[in-house]
């Protein structure tokens, strides 16, 4: 997010809330999102308004975070903004279709009463209050933001190593109360999305992302770390590290194996009991990163790795690399050091050029691959990306029918992945507490894997608690496991 390496101080440091203005933020799409939200309920926090995550209590304006990757989240994110106009409020578009599509959005979409870019949000308490005022504010003119940055690493960090002006470096911890954050809590729960960077430098054929993002920019260890301990004074036990790209973190200042050093010092921020790294590119995923997922004490064993497809030919096409043989070889590395450790990823079917051999390719590579969790996608050309142009469109009704077929296999695959489990030991991370019901989810399962664990007994627990269970049975994807006693 625009304006993140700015911090505005801790959330104990703003002034408390007056009872006037109120605002409504509404999130949609990845848990990077929810991170931008967080940031801009602190920005306005510190302006004075009442902040709130959902539509009730009459909120003067709504802000609906919007996602922009698929058609699917397109529509419903416009369709959140729609329903946000019927409430009464002012409605104000944010986030990624806001920032990629700016006036065109504001022409199609009259009900929103702005539509503000990433370059607004540092001043987001004063563009609202204009909105309230009755102004017009001019949609921004969306562009490449892939260019508004340096791309080599010396360019970015001022020089070779770790050392970015202004910053510290991994090594240097500095006392909590020496740093500052940016952000507010929307979502009281023991798990926290954690931002490792913003931006992408990959240009997979398929993706807009960085178009509207930008470039690859990690965030200074320092700043992670100090959101870290923040978070953990907020009560959040689970730290999930999320990016576009986690295994580009460092390599725009000048350490590509910054992330293996930052794990174990994010795993030993006192109050977090387990961190996870979300969102592995397989191409770079090297030996030690995976080395460091597998063993570090406290890091969660959980591979989520972006396979989206298995064939050479269609990765190729997607401007991707790997095969079904090194997926398969990427898992077994990492199976070897930790053997129940957790699987998931994407696919994408109907990609231009795929033809049934490179499908009957994909359905080999899952049935092999044993993974916990997959999403499967069916491809739809997106504005401005290469696949767009590409021949060999697959037909809609084809592109339907092969989405249908592998939606059924990955969730035949993964109910039996979850079979595989019964009788094992893991550890719960407890979200939510009903009488002796207790549901969290075990390292294997991270937030966007849509499976939970409900831990059954007569041990008490809280949410936040860590705790042992023996998995007793299955529900689908979902684990029934009976709490031991510590």
């Amino acid at each position: 997010m625009t304006g993140t390496r700015g911090r505005l101080g801790t959330l104990d440091s703003m002034p408390a809330e007056t009872t006037g203005r109120r605002v409504a933020l509404l999130t949609l799409g990845c848990a990077r999102n929810e991170v931008d939200s967080e940031e801009l309920a602190a920005r306005l926090a510190a302006e004075g308004w009442r902040v709130d995550g959902d539509a009730s209590g009459s909120p003067d304006v709504v802000v609906v975070n919007t996602c922009g990757f698929v058609a699917a989240a397109k529509q419903e994110s416009i369709d959140t903004l729609l329903a946000a106009a019927d409430s009464g409020a002012k409605v104000v578009a944010t986030g990624c279709l806001a920032e990629r599509y700016g006036r065109e959005l504001a022409d199609s979409l009259p009900e929103a009463d702005a539509v503000l870019g990433f370059d607004h949000y540092p001043d987001i308490s004063a563009r609202l209050a204009a909105v309230l005022a009755g102004e017009t504010i001019p949609a921004h003119a969306p562009r490449d933001r892939r260019t508004l940055l340096p791309l080599t690493p010396v360019d970015r960090a001022g020089g070779a190593g770790v050392v970015v002006p202004g910053h510290l470096t991994v090594d240097d911890r500095t006392p909590a109360h020496l740093r500052t954050v940016l952000r507010r809590r929307l979502d009281r729960g023991p798990v926290a999305p954690l931002k490792l960077a913003s931006g992408c430098d990959r240009r997979c054929a398929f993706c807009a992302i960085p178009s509207f993002r930008g470039s690859f920019v990690s965030r200074p260890p320092d700043e992670v770390l100090a959101e870290a301990e923040w978070l953990a004074a907020q009560g959040v036990r689970e730290l999930f590290l999320v990016s576009e790209n986690s295994t580009s973190y460092g390599k725009d200042l000048g350490d590509p194996r910054l992330l293996e050093r930052l794990l174990p010092q994010l795993a030993a921020v006192p109050g977090v009991a387990r961190v996870r790294v979300s969102y592995l590119q397989p191409a770079e995923t090297r030996p030690g990163l995976v080395e460091a997922i597998a063993t570090t004490p406290g890091v969660a064993p959980y591979f989520d790795l972006s396979f989206q497809h298995a064939s050479e030919p269609v990765l190729r096409r997607m401007r991707r690399f790997g095969s079904t043989g090194r997926f398969l070889e990427l898992l077994a590395s990492a199976r070897a050091l930790a053997p129940d450790a957790g699987a998931r990823s994407n696919v994408i079917v109907g990609f231009p050029g795929e033809t049934r051999a490179d499908v009957a390719e994909l359905v080999r590579f899952l049935e092999a691959a044993r993974l916990d969790a997959v999403g499967v996608f069916a491809y739809s050309d997106e504005d401005g990306t290469e696949a767009a142009g590409l021949p060999g469109k697959v037909r809609a009704d084809t592109v339907a029918r092969r989405y249908e077929k592998l939606g059924a296999l990955v969730e035949e695959l993964c109910a039996q992945r979850a079979e595989e489990r019964v009788g094992s030991v893991v550890q719960v991370l407890v979200e939510t507490v009903a009488g002796d019901r207790a549901e969290g989810r075990a390292a294997h399962q991270g937030p966007e894997d849509g499976s939970t664990t409900l831990a059954l007994g007569g041990v008490p627990v809280e949410p936040g608690d860590l705790v042992r269970a023996r998995v007793t049975g299955t529900d689908g994807v979902d684990l029934v496991a009976a709490a031991e006693a510590p």
